[in-house]
């Protein structure tokens, strides 16, 4: 298995595995932040993966994910052998239903993520959610013009449906634009036997997403590829620990015991086989992966050395 996805039409080349900030100035901050991220980057990794909303859900910081790795940027001194991807758009915490997706929304995302990631262009900026509302063209132009004005080099979408990617593309092709490079999705081992995901903004990979990036210069970049941890939880504490869980479902039950199955198997860990799943899919494909601690971002990435059979996944 190759360590590396180049993204067709692009220069950009990514490793196998992106590294997500969610838990960025909760979990990890200031010199512990800037050991698990370096040592990201030691392991192979060059994908950092953020949003203007991470994570303002605990009060009082507001962007407090870019602003820690905006601090790391900045200690480090250097920031050309990492791939910066963040996020705007997203619906602000208390009013979910409201969409944040105007020009004068996405602007003042866009330049308060750049400055206080402390750089001058993000190498793949997302839209974090869709508005239906708004026509595909419009918000490719705005992506556009950002491109123009040297803000990012690319852009991508997260949590649009395959209907809308397919609209933006067709308008992309017409116009010469390159478009949407990366769509990153609800996707991982048990998402195709969870119950609904309490926020219904986002959207999961089914198989008509999964064959459009089959087809497509368009890269899938799975979210939540470790489960929120569920398996884990499962394995060490039992059902009553996850019992809430809306990954908490019979067929998830019993993919556990194959994952139990395949850990003996391959003498690996419950998240090695969360992402090689992942890795193994029948298409190009990156998933992104958080850690609240350095030993479980050290044990995920050596997910890529693992010769799974594919076979193995194929529940």
């Amino acid at each position: 298995m190759s360590n590396s996805i180049k993204i067709k039409n692009t220069d950009l080349v990514l490793s196998k595995i992106g590294f997500g900030t969610v838990n960025a100035g909760l979990a990890w901050d200031n010199e512990d932040a800037f050991e698990i991220l370096e040592r990201y980057i030691n392991l192979g990794g060059n994908v950092i993966d953020c949003a203007r909303i991470y994570s303002d859900w605990v009060e009082p910081e507001i962007g407090r994910a870019e602003r820690v790795i905006g601090d790391w940027i900045k200690h480090r001194g250097k920031r050309d052998d990492l791939v910066i991807m963040t996020k705007g758009g997203h619906p602000k915490m208390d009013t979910m239903n409201i969409s944040r997706m105007s020009k004068d929304d996405m602007e003042y995302d866009l330049n308060l993520s750049l400055k206080t990631l402390g750089i001058d262009c993000i190498d793949i900026y997302f839209y974090h959610r869709d508005d239906l509302s708004q026509p595909v063209s419009d918000l490719i132009e705005l992506m556009e013009s950002f491109v123009k004005q040297g803000k990012i080099r690319y852009y991508g979408c997260s949590n649009w449906t395959t209907k809308r990617m397919i609209e933006a593309d067709k308008y992309c092709k017409e116009m010469g634009y390159r478009g949407f490079v990366a769509n990153q999705m609800l996707f991982n081992i048990a998402s195709d036997n969870m119950k609904p995901f309490p926020d219904e903004t986002m959207v999961t990979m089914d198989k008509e997403m999964m064959k459009y990036h089959k087809n497509s210069n368009n890269l899938a970049m799975p979210y939540f590829g470790l489960c929120s941890g569920f398996f884990q939880k499962l394995e060490a504490k039992g059902k009553e620990a996850v019992i809430d869980s809306p990954y908490y479902t019979e067929s998830n039950l019993e993919i556990a015991e194959k994952i139990k199955a395949l850990e003996k198997r391959y003498n690996c860990t419950t998240s090695q086989i969360l992402l090689g799943y992942i890795l193994n899919q029948d298409l190009e494909i990156l998933p992104l992966a958080g850690a609240s601690k350095i030993e479980q971002l050290e044990d995920f990435m050596k997910t890529i050395h693992i010769n799974f059979d594919k076979a193995d996944f194929q529940f």
